[in-house]
């Protein structure tokens, strides 16, 4: 199916941007690019990325345009958590059936790809051209050297702001009657650090797992690189006791690393290095409707809905944004006045979902993993669904594994969690949590 050749312009050339090129580009569209920044080809990536993890949703919208062999030779499959917690050995928790994996991609390296792909089908870059202006009714834009300087108008047929939690797409659409936005920023921030590969080129670490070290207010994760490294996130406060601010001076880091992270600190000299090196970074959530203008103007990934990083889904939504926009145009042609309302109503509830499902995966991963009530609860979780997989397949496995709704991963995560308080309160649930009665307790809960 071929639409009537438009000539569209997309805002961002981040991993959102390359993808949506991409799938337009397939659909016989004219399509033009612009970025405030360099080509992210040519320069050396900056640190404040968190490794991707790309799961089901990810993949499908890949998929779709024939592009999941090649991303899969760049990326690394984790089919399972390592914990490590201070004092007792590291260990491994499966994340879902035989085969599921999410897999490690850096951020970068995908970047750099999506853009080669893209222009590979034929879409146009516009690098260092940076966007001031959008003119929603004509589907304008206004490019210049500054805000004050002189602009160059462009005229399109339909713009796509994909330029990121602070879009200045988003930021024109603001300024219209009766749009509802909303910021929310997590007192925790992030930093990028790095674990360099063995001096043979293996890696450091068990190579197929997400190496996550829970410490409360406070976490450490790591993912692995093709190339022999890991890239790690540290999570913490900015203020208090333990946080950012407390850090000042190389031995302050040094003491921190090697008191907490005592298996990382062979790397210490590296990861003080980032430490000072490498910004410290604000977590943000983002809501906002409508995301869409006439058929003008349409959102698209996190200037739509940004999300905190807690359940690696934000590319992978921004990606399923691509893929359902893509099924709506089958069905409605030409009429993009249609398309956008469809898309907006169909995943404004999903993106609201996997926002809230983030959040709530940021408080568990951080307090709870080192929680032996809330370990439990999770092994009474994963054997009944081992016994009966057709009644409970946990809210993670929802989310990671398949391509059905956000919004309902969210329901029924919320139902299950009820009968999970319900099944706690079990006198003697941690002697009899195996028993044929807490399987039957459970069975009748659910019906």
């Amino acid at each position: 199916m071929t639409q009537t050749s438009k000539n569209i312009a997309i805002i961002g050339s981040g991993l959102i941007g390359s993808l949506l090129a991409i799938y337009l580009r397939k659909l016989g569209h004219s399509i033009t690019v612009f970025d405030r920044r360099p080509d992210i080809r040519n320069i050396e990536f900056s640190g404040r990325s968190i490794n991707l993890a790309m799961s089901n949703r990810g993949w499908n919208a890949l998929r779709e345009v024939e592009l999941e062999a090649e991303i899969k030779k760049i990326a690394i499959p984790l089919d399972k958590r390592a914990i490590h917690i201070i004092g007792k050995e590291e260990y491994y928790q499966k994340y879902g059936k035989e085969g599921e994996a999410i897999w490690s991609i850096s951020r970068g390296i995908l970047n750099r790809k999506m853009i080669d792909l893209a222009e590979d089908a034929g879409v146009k870059f516009r690098f260092e051209e940076k966007v001031w202006d959008v003119d929603l009714p004509e589907a304008k834009l206004f490019t210049g050297e500054t805000e004050r300087g002189e602009w160059k108008a462009y005229q399109y047929d339909m713009i796509f702001g994909c330029d990121g939690a602070f879009s200045r797409v988003r930021h024109k659409m603001q300024r219209r009657s009766r749009f509802d936005y909303s910021q929310d920023f997590i007192d925790v921030g992030y930093k990028e650090l790095t674990i360099p590969p063995n001096a043979d080129g293996t890696h450091k670490l068990e190579k197929n797992s997400f190496h996550i070290w829970p410490r409360g207010n406070f976490m450490f994760i790591a993912m692995p690189n093709i190339d022999g490294s890991f890239t790690c996130t540290l999570f913490m406060p900015f203020e208090g006791d333990v946080s950012f601010e407390k850090i000042k001076t190389e031995k302050e880091a040094k003491t921190f690393f090697t008191t907490y992270f005592p298996n990382v600190s062979r790397d210490i000299e590296n990861l003080t290095k980032d430490f000072f090196k490498n910004p410290t970074s604000a977590m943000v959530t983002m809501k906002c409707y409508p995301w869409t203008y006439w058929d003008k103007v349409a959102l698209v990934g996190d200037s739509a809905h940004a999300v905190v990083p807690f359940y690696g889904q934000g590319m992978n939504a921004g990606f399923e944004d691509i893929y359902v926009l893509n099924q709506i145009i089958k069905r409605h042609k030409d009429d993009w006045e249609t398309i956008f309302q469809e898309y907006q109503q169909e995943r404004k509830p999903n993106a609201d979902a996997i926002a809230e499902l983030s959040y709530r995966n940021f408080i568990e991963m951080s307090s709870k993993t080192a929680d032996p009530k809330f370990l439990l609860q999770k092994k009474i979780e994963k054997s009944f669904a081992a016994k009966h997989p057709e009644k409970w397949i946990p809210a993670y496995t929802r989310v990671t594994f398949s391509d059905r709704p956000y919004s309902e991963a969210l329901a029924i995560g919320d139902r299950q969690e009820e009968i999970m308080q319900e099944v706690m309160l079990i006198p003697n649930i941690e002697t009899k949590w195996e028993s044929l009665e807490v399987e039957n307790i459970m069975l009748e809960l659910i019906e």
